[in-house]
């Protein structure tokens, strides 16, 4: 038989376990414990769907790794590459490589009657992934794009409408400077939103045939190629692999290949994301300090008015190793209840965000115009594992207390 659990479970299940001075202290304990619990999880879950949302929307307007001339000046204006077979085979050589998909950037003035501004034409091919896109659509289609026929249609984002007052359906003049002045004329056919500023400011997305003829380009010369990958842990490697085979490389026209991973091109990003992990480690160190300071004064509380039991037990022959053992056990049982506590707290308040959107954001501060939520089970229970361990060896130390308890002297405290 376990003597210091048994002692610890008639203290716990006792209706007088918890007298007229320790009660409170205790109720301050579970408090502290789901309190910090719920904070913690519900930190962990919401930086992870900030991550996510963010990485999503970075990598559905860019891809994992671009390939591109090593004479491109800027992501606004591509300079030439050979896309054929022989390319291609050496991509598909490279283990962790999922797809990848042509494209033409090209910078551009849209004009209407009363306003004009400067953009980005896109131009994606037949070939091209379309699910990011078109889950951020808010009007319209996307045209099936191809690389033979110019459907004269543009995507345009929800910013550059409202800045432009376009509606689907209007036309609109696109103006490129090159040697000369050159305009074409496109029908809205769809508006999107993704709330990434960065992009939604700038990308419109056209057809490749369209601006590979602006730039009188030959049938397999492209602006570049966004490769996707299997797993994002692994950018970087399968980027390295990538970069050995093909940078510096030479095509046929004598034009150099370049390679950049989207933590590259776009570091800023990225950087905050990086921010958002050290803000969630100073909040689950503060959140288990606090827990552990509020179960270690219950504890001692506990123990003082326990004196007298401590005593007896003492005088019946128990160590102090058995009474110190009873009291972890007994402080493990209150811990495990307000971990209860903070779960259901802390996953019924995620729960309702996710469902409902209850908590709105700016998005242009943001990227998200609600607090985004993505639960990671193993990342929730080493939490819930780590937050049990942190708090019983808070209490190792107080629970020495127990030793300088005499059983002469404890007999006639009151």
């Amino acid at each position: 038989m376990n003597l210091p659990l048994f002692i610890a479970k008639r203290l716990y299940s006792s209706r007088t376990s918890t007298q007229r001075v320790s009660r409170p202290a205790v109720t301050i304990a579970i408090l502290g414990i789901a309190i910090g619990l719920a904070v913690m999880i519900v930190s962990v879950c919401v930086v992870l769907g900030f991550k996510s949302e963010i990485k999503e929307k970075v990598v559905g307007f860019g891809s994992h790794i671009q390939l591109s001339s090593i004479y491109r000046d800027n992501i606004f204006e591509s300079s030439p590459i050979a896309c054929n077979d022989s390319l291609y085979q050496v991509i598909k050589k490279i283990p962790g490589i999922k797809s990848y998909q042509r494209f033409i950037t090209k910078s551009a003035i849209l004009k209407t009657d009363e306003q004009f501004r400067g953009a980005a034409l896109k131009g994606i091919g037949q070939e091209y992934n379309l699910d990011f896109l078109k889950k951020h659509l808010q009007e319209g289609e996307f045209p099936v794009f191809s690389d033979t026929a110019s459907t004269n249609k543009i995507v345009v984002s929800r910013l550059i409408a409202d800045q432009m007052q376009l509606k689907l359906g209007d036309k609109v003049y696109c103006y490129f400077m090159d040697e000369n002045i050159r305009a074409r004329r496109f029908q809205i056919a769809g508006i999107y939103q993704t709330y990434l500023s960065e992009f939604d400011k700038n990308f419109i997305y056209t057809d490749l045939y369209t601006l590979k003829k602006l730039n009188s380009w030959e049938d397999d010369q492209m602006g570049g190629l966004e490769i996707m990958i299997d797993n994002f842990e692994e950018l970087d490697i399968t980027y390295r692999k990538l970069m050995k085979k093909v940078n510096t490389q030479l095509d046929h026209y004598g034009n150099a290949y370049y390679t950049a991973s989207i933590t590259m091109l776009y570091p800023h990003l990225f950087s905050w994301l990086s921010l958002l992990d050290m803000n969630v480690w100073i909040i689950l160190v503060l959140m288990i300090a606090v827990a552990g300071f509020t179960m270690i004064s219950g504890l001692l509380i506990i123990i003082l008015e326990r004196t007298q039991m401590i005593g007896l037990l003492k005088a019946l022959g128990a160590t102090n190793k058995t009474i110190r053992h009873a009291f972890l056990y007994f402080a493990v049982f209150l811990i495990g209840r307000g971990m209860i506590i903070g779960n259901l707290l802390g996953f019924g308040l995620c729960w309702l965000q996710d469902t409902f959107g209850l908590i709105h954001l700016r998005p242009e501060t943001y990227y998200v115009d609600t607090v985004p939520i993505l639960i990671n089970p193993l990342l929730i229970i080493a939490i819930n594992v780590g937050t049990l361990i942190v708090s019983v060896l808070f209490l190792v130390g107080p629970s020495f207390l127990v030793s300088h308890i005499h059983p002469a002297k404890s007999m006639k405290f009151e």
